[in-house]
């Protein structure tokens, strides 16, 4: 397994290169850099070493965009946005001086350059190093990095605006008529296209399934890991671990966090049907490839229950298809399989009757839209199972 370096080595690196710029890569101290980029699988030695270092900052801005094309108009990220601006990975800001890169991604927040570089220029640095490191494990783990450049341009649309209703935190293009299955894609195991299969296990047990969906309050806050839930089992599965079995980095809430950071809303709820996509963490291992977070279940009183509305169930499986559509063409991520839980059924206290019937109303018609997709439903419950199975069947 090839080392990572610490945190504060890429900071004080990517500090350096932010003075230079990507042109000025070769006369800065890069070995955190290049550690992290074999890491990455995306250099091998001397003669590639500045390509992959500039591919693995690219991919790391994409991570910080919630894993989606940067683009420098106001839907992209800010965060990212200006990570992009300050180190020249906008193609028009490469061979820029360094106090005109730094202006530009000071215009980002709408402050001056003097109180970007002494507040904001900070964050910016140190997340992108902590992203850095991300896209190196996730290549340890086993999860190719997507290889799309980074441009200044428009490549999709948003399918709404944060936070609205069944809304995805990327764009995605509409689709006409019913694609082919994507080169590379792989069927669900036991899930063959353009079906719905019901299986009796943790959902964290799936394998080979490219999405995995997670149900979410509307805070985004994932339930803590000792929790018998879908969000509490996925978050610890996911979590990466050292020799020992010590959590080292919980990615899922980590990756929850730096989108609410992001989009302003720590602290703040979301529209019921958001759905937010993150990496799989560890889960790359079993084959998952993304996991997508739906914001259903809004707290009630004092937090000690919650409501969950069952027309959301039906927006959150039309943006979560949508959203996965958008990860397979525009991530380079060949995707056609994605797992779904009996969202709202636990805490959030609808029937059983109900999350089915609006979950296979719903994704029959995703089904009818692009039969090469295999869909998998997952249950502890074996009466679960049953009442699913007998509902599927049903015309």
């Amino acid at each position: 397994m090839c080392p990572l370096p610490s945190h504060e080595t890429l900071v004080a690196e990517l500090r350096e290169l932010r003075r230079r710029g990507l042109p000025g890569l070769r006369h800065c101290t890069r070995d955190a850099l290049r550690e992290a980029a074999v890491a990455a699988g995306l250099c091998t030695g001397p003669d590639d070493e500045q390509s992959g270092i500039e591919e693995l900052l690219g991919a790391a801005v994409r991570r910080l965009a919630g894993g989606h094309p940067v683009r420098d108009d106001d839907s992209c990220d800010p965060l990212a946005r200006a990570a992009a601006h300050s180190f020249g990975i906008f193609a028009a800001r490469r061979g820029v001086p360094g106090t005109d890169r730094r202006k530009a991604a000071a215009g980002v927040y709408g402050v001056t350059t003097e109180r970007f570089r002494k507040s904001q220029e900070h964050d910016v640095v140190a997340e992108l190093a902590a992203a850095v490191l991300a896209v190196a494990r996730e290549a340890v783990t086993g999860t190719a990095v997507a290889r799309e450049a980074v441009t200044g341009t428009a490549v999709a649309h948003r399918i709404g605006a944060a936070g609205e209703p069944g809304t995805a935190v990327t764009a995605a293009p509409p689709v006409a008529g019913v694609p082919a299955r994507r080169p590379g894609a792989r069927p669900a195991t036991g899930a063959p296209a353009g079906r719905i299969t019901v299986r009796v296990c943790p959902i964290e047990d799936v394998r080979d399934v490219d999405v995995l969906v997670s149900s979410e309050n509307t805070y985004l806050e994932m339930s803590k890991t000792f929790r018998p839930t879908v969000s509490g089992a996925l978050r610890r599965a996911a979590a990466l671990r050292d020799a020992s079995g010590e959590i080292v980095d919980d990615v899922l809430s980590r990756e929850l966090g730096v989108w609410l950071r992001t989009h302003g809303r720590t602290g703040m709820p979301v529209r019921p049907g958001t759905v937010v996509a993150t990496s799989s963490g560890a889960l790359a291992a079993h084959g998952v490839r993304r996991i997508h977070h739906a914001a259903i279940a809004a707290p009630v009183g004092d937090g000690d229950r919650y409501h969950v509305s069952p027309s959301v169930l039906g927006e959150v499986v039309r943006t979560c298809f949508e959203l996965a559509r958008h990860e397979s063409e525009f991530l380079s991520l060949p995707m056609s399989s994605i797992c779904f839980p009996l969202l709202g059924s636990g805490r959030g206290g609808l029937p059983v009757e109900t999350v089915a019937r609006r979950l296979l109303d719903a994704l029959r018609a995703e089904l009818r839209r692009d039969p090469s997709w295999s869909v998998l439903l997952v249950t502890l419950e074996e009466r679960h199972a049953r009442l699913l199975t007998a509902a599927s069947s049903a015309r």
